[in-house]
């Protein structure tokens, strides 16, 4: 007779065997900053998540560091809007800002990446800018995108986070850092991402003026070949890591990913995956930190080399 249960004996036993492990290198913790506070705002949908002020922000850099996380992914949360976003490319936009006083903070402890998006900048909440009949309208906004990556990659951003999902958005902005001397800037493709219900408590943390849905330029949560198509487009126009988004309801596109990919691949625990552990957890209906390394660790099983996590320095600290 097999006995696997052999291996499952005792805790150290377990430990030994182990497939999957977790390390704080393997977590990026995202970031909101938020312009023209100077108090740290917590966020009801995402308890113990808040939108920092720049003040706060050097502190939960400083600690993202002293924990050993491998990098910190920043997130601006602008006063004023407009149609086409002018804040994501303004210098003193507060995400231009907040990265220069992330990167002083941070020294070479961790990778500093910022969110590559114009979302948060926008009146009308989409990521991209909008043609005369109210449609996204993609070469449009890859060319706000080429003027983003410049304004992030003259800020001092590590890395740049391409979350906007327009068609050819890795080719141009591969294009405008190479022939802008940020030939050394690596690109976050973020390929495939979905029009996910998931998202819901992101929007309150960058205060989102999106009416309606993305659902023209993000995947159809239906469609798993389509997300490998993506990755490859991504891969053949010059991104240097792969993101899958969501993490726990796309594990397959994941694995499949991993499975292709000759760059690292790496998926994103985002909002609503947070906020449903907190909830849950705070009924008395899952045990809350059992619930956060096993869903963690599922992430990484399927194949993420690392993960984005609103849980990453809690569980750095448990590690």
């Amino acid at each position: 007779m097999e006995r696997p249960r052999r291996l499952r004996q005792s805790p150290a036993m377990r430990r030994l065997v182990a497939e999957t492990r977790l390390h704080p290198a393997d977590l990026i913790l995202p970031l909101f900053v938020r312009e023209g506070t100077t108090e740290v705002i917590p966020l009801s949908s995402m308890p113990g998540v808040v939108q920092h002020s720049l003040d706060s922000l050097k502190g939960a850099v400083a600690e993202a560091a002293e924990l050993g996380l491998g990098g910190v992914m920043l997130f601006g949360v602008p006063e004023h809007k407009d149609a086409v976003g002018s804040g994501a490319t303004d210098p003193d936009g507060i995400l231009n800002v907040a990265t220069r006083v992330a990167v002083a903070e941070a020294g070479d402890a961790l990778v500093v990446q910022t969110d590559l998006c114009l979302d948060e900048f926008t009146d009308h909440g989409h990521c991209g800018v909008l043609d005369s009949r109210g449609r996204v309208d993609n070469d449009a906004s890859l060319e706000r995108y080429r003027e983003m990556a410049l304004a992030q990659a003259a800020s001092g951003s590590q890395l740049l986070g391409l979350s906007g999902m327009m068609d050819g958005q890795v080719a141009a902005v591969r294009d405008v850092l190479d022939s802008n001397d940020f030939d050394e800037t690596p690109i976050l493709g973020y390929s495939a991402k979905y029009a996910s219900a998931f998202y819901g408590p992101f929007r309150e943390a960058v205060q989102s003026s999106l009416v309606g849905d993305r659902r023209t330029y993000q995947q159809d949560p239906a469609n798993r070949r389509e997300g490998t198509r993506e990755l490859l487009l991504d891969i053949e126009e010059g991104a240097d890591i792969l993101m899958v988004k969501p993490a726990m309801s796309y594990l397959d596109v994941l694995a499949d990913a991993a499975a292709l990919s000759p760059v690292p691949v790496w998926a994103y625990q985002v909002s609503g995956e947070y906020a449903m552990i907190e909830a849950a957890a705070a009924n008395g209906w899952i045990d809350r930190s059992r619930a956060i390394h096993e869903s963690v660790v599922s992430i990484r099983r399927a194949g993420a080399d690392a993960v984005l996590t609103y849980f990453a320095a809690e569980i750095a600290r448990s590690l």
